[in-house]
């Protein structure tokens, strides 16, 4: 209906107009006046400077040929140019490849396998370390100091740090050699993937220790929560400057934070309790003695709880990176 009325139209307006007055798209009026054509799209015909078949043939063994296989079109190329033979640009060889599904990548690629996803659970404190490097701005333009930081997954206790101007394995062996003389050694050290993480002293270190080793895959930033954390809980403090004027003030700094961290810091993770609380044991004494404060208050001022008792916060009975699967610990058991 509406493409009569429009070819009755362009007898007195332009089609665009008469397209505009019955509503009707100009690019459907054109393709309805086309003739339909059923069946396969007839051959493109050949361009008269395109290659003959048997052109195309030589092109195709040459690129397919022991010599060539494992070079790129671009070396094929001006391998043959140099030697004085021109068939085809480039651009006509890739087609040609395309043609014979012979294209893409031509060199040997590296393959990677899959890193194992970490799994590690910690029931108690002493049994998981986590640690990592993080840079605080030093007194001026590009200079950094070093902050390596070690402490135990379940109880969130600093057992190691220090500040130094540069990254060293050897530092880092040290550092952990003296936390373990200091509070035992644990079951596995997670880290992440850095030189010094997977450095030769450290891993000969854990070795010999019987410790387990346990790493972050490539360019997962979850692997190693409770270190990142704990940089963020440093790094967000109202007081950590904009930078230090030295190594010592670093340091200075990072002790009494460490110390505050530990001993005065109520963890959301561990029920509002401190670290050392945790870390040595005193948790359950002193979560049994808020119980019995909020017992009392509500002994006192019941009407102000509702109808629920109030409970302090519980203790962890367990943490972990990547929370292993059922099936995982019962192989471990």
């Amino acid at each position: 209906m509406i493409h009569p009325a429009v070819d009755e139209l362009t007898a007195h307006v332009p089609v665009t107009r008469a397209c505009e007055l019955v509503g009707r798209a100009r690019g459907s009026y054109y393709r309805a006046k086309q003739p339909q054509v059923h069946g396969p799209k007839s051959k493109r015909p050949a361009p008269p400077n395109a290659l003959t078949e048997a052109e195309q043939t030589q092109v195709i063994e040459a690129l397919t040929s022991a010599r060539f296989c494992d070079k790129s079109v671009a070396q094929t190329w001006a391998t043959l140019l140099d030697e004085g033979t021109y068939w085809c640009s480039m651009s006509t060889m890739h087609r040609l490849l395309r043609a014979h599904g012979a294209s893409g990548e031509r060199r040997r690629q590296a393959t990677h396998p899959a890193r194992k996803k970490p799994e590690l659970l910690a029931t108690k404190s002493g049994q998981i370390w986590s640690w990592d490097i993080t840079k605080i701005r030093g007194p001026g333009r590009g200079i950094w100091f070093q902050l390596y930081v070690v402490l135990d997954i379940f109880s969130r206790y600093v057992v190691a740090w220090t500040v130094q101007t540069v990254e060293d394995s050897e530092i880092a062996k040290t550092m952990l050699e003296e936390a373990m003389g200091v509070h035992g050694i644990p079951d596995a050290v997670h880290a992440d993937r850095g030189t010094s993480m997977t450095s030769k002293p450290v891993a000969q270190l854990l070795l010999d220790l019987g410790v387990d080793r346990s790493h972050s895959r490539p360019r997962v930033s979850n692997d190693n929560p409770y270190s990142e954390a704990a940089f963020k809980t440093l790094k967000y403090a109202p007081v950590f400057p904009d930078n230090f004027r030295s190594l010592a003030d670093a340091r200075a700094f990072c002790e009494a934070f460490f110390a505050y961290y530990n001993h005065e810091h109520r963890h959301s993770g561990i029920g509002l309790h401190t670290p050392a609380s945790v870390h040595f044991g005193t948790a359950t004494e002193i979560r049994a003695q808020r119980q019995a404060t909020l017992d009392a208050a509500h002994a006192a001022h019941p009407h102000r709880f509702g109808t629920r008792r109030p409970q302090a916060p519980k203790l962890p009975t367990a943490a972990w990176i990547n929370q292993p699967s059922p099936e995982a610990l019962i192989q471990t058991a």
